[in-house]
């Protein structure tokens, strides 16, 4: 990616990944906007990682270094905003939700490739683009991760098999650590503790699921729960709506 002054505002990018699909940390000196429109995107970063489900973006500021995995075929759609337009956009990496004037700007946007101040429509285009991105709800899909290598190593377990029903006692014994240790190191270097932790891995697995069409009764036993009202009680908790009205009519 160019660095700004290049002549362009907006530059834009259509790219299908197949399932597993990786693409190695780095970053961009122009903000970015991933925007799935098939798929879940796995999007790390050194302290976090988030879950972007179809009808969602993730947005990262300039030089912010991450990583992306596929989960499921995705038709990623980027767009890329030049620093000097990007302002009012936020200054962390989050999740939005892509509204339907959002996601036909993103589309226009890519159908003309890149936008430029020389032709007024397109620096129009380009500013109403970004209006819209700093406008879009956020969304927590973030988990905040663990920076004591066997945390990390229980963190990266518990996403890999999130609909696991195994104890946390022996999870920590897998991870290399007593689980006292454990309860201690989570809410420390991730502001929660090691079961809401779980939890919270638990509902954003299962808000991508049902993104992606799952039913609430596949998304709650895909997550780990034997009992669907348990899980719609949780699920609300979390993101304020039933699983059965995931995700909100825009």
């Amino acid at each position: 990616m160019s660095e700004a002054g290049d002549g362009f505002l907006i530059r834009s990018l259509a790219s299908t990944y197949p399932d597993g699909f990786t693409i190695a940390a780095h970053d961009h000196p122009w903000g970015q906007l991933a925007y799935g429109i098939s798929g879940v995107m796995r999007v790390a970063t050194e302290a976090r990682v988030w879950l972007s489900p179809a009808t969602r973006a993730v947005w990262l500021p300039p030089h912010r270094p991450h990583s992306l995995r596929m989960k499921g075929a995705v038709a990623l759609r980027t767009i890329y905003v030049a620093p000097e337009i990007g302002g009012d956009l936020p200054v962390e990496a989050v999740v939005l939700a892509v509204r339907p004037l959002l996601r036909e700007l993103i589309l226009h946007a890519l159908s003309l490739g890149m936008l430029g101040p020389g032709v007024p429509a397109q620096a129009r285009l380009a500013q109403v683009l970004v209006d819209q991105i700093a406008l879009a709800p956020r969304e927590d899909l973030a988990l905040p991760l663990p920076r004591d290598p066997r945390a990390l190593a229980l963190a990266e377990q518990i996403q890999a098999q999130v609909e696991a029903r195994t104890s946390l006692p022996d999870l920590a014994r897998a991870a290399g650590a007593s689980l006292r240790t454990l309860q201690r190191v989570f809410p420390r270097e991730t502001g929660l503790s090691l079961e809401d932790w779980r939890q919270k891995a638990r509902m954003i697995h299962a808000a991508a699921a049902l993104a992606a069409g799952a039913t609430v009764t596949d998304a709650a036993l895909g997550c780990g729960y034997e009992s669907v009202s348990a899980f719609i009680t949780a699920f609300r908790r979390q993101f304020g709506v039933t699983p059965g009205r995931y995700p909100p009519a825009a």
